[in-house]
């Protein structure tokens, strides 16, 4: 089969693999039938992420149908049209039944890290009765493929963490895909303001479409300035940092508002400093989070019914043998005006 692979950092390639086969009991075999880029298979790129090396298959997103299964699979059979969590869960171990997936004691995130991934026409997924869900009758696979990771990560790791409430103020700082997937599901909780804060004018532009209620087309000290005046001098209730850089942290802890939170949801690859001279008396709580994929059910139904839409992140589509194309688009998002990329199997 062709992958997509990293060669270590820099260096990326487009190889013949083989095929995958069951390596143990509760393993399935997919095919893939569409896959996206994710900002975090660009950190890997970077070398941002230690834990994958080279020669690994990156992906940890996509939808595709059964191919085989293990022994000791259950719920799956071939033929079964799957949503592929980029969370593999045993759902035994104590974290599992913690709910937190993502530190499951032999899972968590490996698809694309540790384990091969998604960028490929096959992959393995471990324990897939618990790591894999079934496509409703009906659903549009190119709206699935953002449940994977992106809205589930937006969710849990902004919303859910930066304790978004009906009529608070909320600040998104970066408007890339997983921050618009926070603007998203943010809705859910009626806050009385949403902030989008990015530098690049154009996402800007679609933040307000998806629901923005303010926008500042700044970075560094100046996004802070603006949003402090947007709210009066007070900050926000929630600033949720969406994209993994220094500059963009410390914007949170420059505007959120006494008894306020910061909720990380970027990942960061370098060290950020950590103003506790200024912090120290604010009542704020900061929060840190791995996506669990715990709500990706609820997502599902809320997407069937139609309450979101997260095919309106899906701006560029790609075959799969023009993948280093979809790569160069997506990593150049401020010319190509990129959000995500789909990328579909050959015919």
């Amino acid at each position: 089969m062709k992958a997509f692979v990293y060669r270590g950092p820099g260096k990326q390639a487009v190889e013949e693999r083989p095929k995958p086969q069951i390596a143990a009991p509760t393993d399935a075999i997919v095919r893939v039938t569409k896959t996206t880029i994710c900002g975090t298979d660009l950190h890997i790129l970077k070398g941002d992420v230690p834990t994958c090396s080279p020669g690994r298959i990156l992906g940890h997103e996509g939808v595709g149908v059964v191919d085989s299964v293990g022994p000791g699979v259950t719920v799956f059979h071939p033929g079964d049209r799957v949503l592929i969590s980029c969370i593999s869960a045993c759902g035994r171990c104590e974290y599992c039944r913690r709910g937190m997936y993502s530190h499951c004691t032999t899972g968590g995130w490996i698809l694309g890290n540790e384990i091969d991934g998604t960028q490929a026409e096959f992959v393995r997924i471990p324990h897939a009765d618990t790591s894999l869900y079934r496509v409703p009758e009906g659903a549009e696979e190119d709206a699935l493929v953002m449940l994977s990771d992106i809205l589930p990560t937006g969710f849990e790791c902004g919303v859910l963490n930066g304790k978004v409430a009906p009529g608070g103020t909320v600040a998104i700082v970066g408007a890339g895909p997983i921050g618009l997937a926070a603007l998203l599901t943010t809705q859910f909780y009626a806050p009385a303001e949403i902030i989008m804060v990015d530098p690049d004018q154009n996402r800007l532009d679609v933040a307000r479409r998806f629901g923005a209620t303010q926008t500042v087309c700044a970075a560094g000290a100046g996004a802070g300035e603006a949003v402090m005046k947007l709210t009066g001098g007070r900050g926000v209730d929630t600033a949720i940092e969406a994209v993994g850089v220094p500059a963009s942290f410390i914007t949170c802890e420059d505007i959120v508002a006494p008894g306020g939170t910061i909720a990380n949801v970027g990942v960061h690859g370098a060290k950020v400093d950590l103003h506790l001279e200024r912090l120290w008396a604010q009542n704020i709580t900061i929060t840190t989070r791995l996506v669990d994929t715990v709500t990706t059910p609820m997502l599902l139904k809320t997407v069937a019914a139609g309450r979101i839409d997260p095919k309106r992140l899906i701006t560029h589509r790609f075959r799969f043998d023009q993948i280093l194309d979809a790569y160069e688009t997506f990593g150049h998002a401020a010319n190509t005006r990129a959000l995500k990329v789909l990328i579909e199997a050959q015919e």
